[in-house]
């Protein structure tokens, strides 16, 4: 379907055209006329998939049919687990919204904390909120939720993940009855409390539930080395100044704080401008380098998983799994943000002696195994020859290929075994 095909406001289909959008995706097929009719709704939907337009579109739609005065108290609220989220979200809003009049306000921890608390002050129709500082705000009284008519949850199971979800309980608490607002949630899994949740505030949720064609996207090329942990910088070199040509921009993900700030180092030192996200890092500081990285000053950035959901910037041409992650469903996340709006990508894994443990669950949930390639150190000069699994190709066929060959390990002559003594 196209969206000239819905009755949309005139404002809203002005935002669609100047946001490039024609075709509805199924998620928008599927949501968008429940949600314009005033029901509520919990959908399942994988990120990627338009769901931010979905809600949007909807809200305006909503909105512009009972007009009323902008105030401090605004009329719609969106929540989002984290700060990267809630500023893509306001920014799909400014561009889809720039014909509506409504005024969209983002509020979240880590900066300008009177400046946001001016904009509440000075009239906002709606809200885009990390639930803290949202509710530090509105205990001091900046604002009231009394006129809220439409609230969004996204990514519910990610507030679940993150601990947020007794903020988010009191927010709702403060709302109108569920039967005098229209909620919608969105999130990549309906678990049992996401829906626990949507059977307690929200009345009589309709269920949308869009099955992907498969877990990972469709359009990612996904390769995975094994190789220890104190030689895996050296492998990373060795492939960055292979496809330097083909690198337009690349997320590297780490699991700790510590391994993101050494692999940043490293990678500067070996000629590679990268930027460095985690969870202490100061606001103005991770939006700083969020804009090199969109700009393109800054190709590489290293990341932890508190930027692996809330990241959408065009053009990411590789993902790297520096470390592979510790829950099955942040590798799927992780490389989504590559192959974004049907473009294709490239996600490298790294799987050490100490990750190796979860590429099981990983591929278990994927429902396929990840292709691995197995680097070769010859003369500190890293060659790759893809090499079948024990368990995909047989051992004596690999070998009959040429395939799998290790090295001699240093240390020990060729041919000689564990143990025994090198000559002099």
């Amino acid at each position: 379907m196209k969206f000239t095909e819905f009755n949309l406001p005139d404002q809203v289909l002005k935002g669609i055209a100047g946001a490039g959008f024609e075709k509805l995706t199924p998620v928008q097929e599927e949501s968008i006329p429940l949600a314009i009719l005033g029901k509520d709704v919990a959908a399942q939907a994988q990120t990627g998939t338009g769901k931010t337009a979905a809600f949007l579109i909807s809200m305006f739609t909503r909105l512009l049919a009972s007009q009323k005065d902008t105030s401090s108290n605004p009329r719609a609220l969106i929540m989002a687990p984290t700060r990267e989220l809630v500023v893509q979200i306001t920014s799909d809003a400014e561009i889809l919204g720039r014909h509506t009049g409504l005024r969209v306000q983002a509020i979240f921890g880590g900066m300008d904390y009177d400046k946001q608390r001016q904009a509440l002050q000075d009239g906002v129709d709606i809200i885009v909120a990390t639930p803290g500082r949202l509710i530090d705000y509105f205990k001091q009284k900046v604002f009231s939720m009394h006129r809220v008519e439409m609230l969004v949850i996204d990514e519910a199971d990610r507030m679940f993940d993150m601990g947020f979800i007794k903020d988010l309980r009191y927010i709702l608490r403060q709302l109108p009855p569920f039967e005098k607002r229209q909620t919608m949630l969105f999130s990549a899994t309906l678990s049992p409390q996401v829906m626990e949740l949507a059977y307690e505030f929200m009345n009589i949720a309709e269920k949308v539930s869009i099955a992907p064609k498969q877990v990972a996207a469709e359009n990612v090329e996904q390769i995975l080395y094994h190789v220890s942990r104190k030689e895996k910088f050296a492998l990373l070199n060795g492939l960055l100044k292979r496809e330097k040509e083909q690198v337009e921009r690349m997320l590297l993900f780490v699991n700790t704080k510590i391994e993101g700030e050494r692999l940043g180092d490293l990678l500067e030192a070996n000629g590679f401008p990268s930027g460095v996200l985690s969870g202490d890092v100061p606001q103005k500081k991770r939006m700083r380098i969020l804009e090199q990285f969109k700009a393109g000053e800054v190709l590489y950035l290293v990341a932890t998983d508190v930027a692996s959901r809330g990241i959408h910037v065009d053009n990411v041409t590789h993902v790297v799994n520096y470390d592979l992650p510790q829950d099955r469903e942040d590798y799927v996340h992780r490389i989504g943000r590559t192959a974004r709006a049907g473009a294709s990508g490239h996600a490298i894994s790294f799987a050490d002696e100490e990750t190796v443990f979860q590429l099981e669950e990983i591929e278990d949930y994927l429902g396929h195994r990840v292709p691995s390639m197995m680097p070769i150190d010859e003369d500190f000069c890293f060659e790759y020859k893809r090499v079948a699994r024990k368990r995909r190709l047989p051992l004596p066929a690999a070998k009959k290929e040429g395939l799998g060959r290790r090295p001699p390990s240093r240390g020990r002559r060729p041919g000689s075994k564990p143990g025994q003594p090198k000559k002099s």
